[in-house]
């Protein structure tokens, strides 16, 4: 799998998904609230598709007593995510390439956000199993991204609307027609029965969904 940002399109990533997903911020309140529910106070997290280091911030602002794994395909990309949590570094560190090459853990939680629609589907599964294995019995699983109906005319309706909520006011109809077709062809997107039907089979068990905005949908599960 090719790393979804890399070269030029690293140095504009942070303004992105504020922008792309609606209630980020409070997205990122949420997932550290559901970890918090188990993860201990010194405890250990992986971050799959670290790079950016957004939600690595995010939660070492707010957990200071925690210690994290980010692991991303993309070595610009977690070089960014150095400089955004260089504030934390001691307690930080970045791993380049997959799930496969995460630290074994055992891990007290792990997040995947904004990540698993880069995924190809037939890589999905085995993603979620590796993750199940590196997590603690009962730990959380927060992961959250693109999924909506994929039956037509459903998901082009919901394709144009992914596009039309993240695009600047104004923007050209033909950019905006070049987005939709990259979104439809670039990206893994499932429904969201076959999301939870997945997490389910790689192991995980009480999944429930806890966000869902527009195009995203975000979801809680344990090992």
């Amino acid at each position: 799998m090719t790393p979804p940002f890399s070269g030029s399109a690293v140095h504009s990533y942070a303004d992105g998904p504020p922008r792309q997903v609606p209630g980020f911020h409070g997205l990122h309140r949420m997932a550290r609230m559901l970890l918090s529910e188990r993860v201990p106070a010194d405890g250990r997290v992986l971050v799959l598709g670290a790079g950016g280091g957004l939600e690595l911030r995010a939660f070492a602002e707010a957990q200071p007593g925690w210690s994290f794994d980010g692991v991303d395909p993309s070595a610009d990309m977690l070089r960014l995510a150095a400089e955004m949590t260089a504030l934390y570094a001691e307690r930080i560190l970045l791993h380049e390439g997959y799930v496969d090459d995460a630290p074994a853990g055992p891990f007290d939680g792990a997040t995947a956000i904004l990540t698993f629609h880069f995924i190809p589907r037939p890589q999905r599964l085995a993603t979620l199993r590796q993750l199940h294995r590196r997590l603690k019995p009962g730990a959380p699983l927060v992961l959250a991204h693109i999924s909506f109906a994929q039956t037509e005319p459903e998901r082009s309706m919901w394709i144009a609307r992914h596009v039309a909520f993240g695009a600047p006011d104004g923007t050209d109809p033909v950019q905006l027609q070049s987005s939709r077709e990259a979104i439809g062809t670039r990206l893994s997107i499932l429904a969201p029965e076959d999301e939870e039907a997945m997490l389910r089979e790689a192991g995980f068990s009480n999944v429930a969904l806890f966000y869902a905005g527009l195009s995203f949908r975000g979801w809680v599960a344990y090992a």
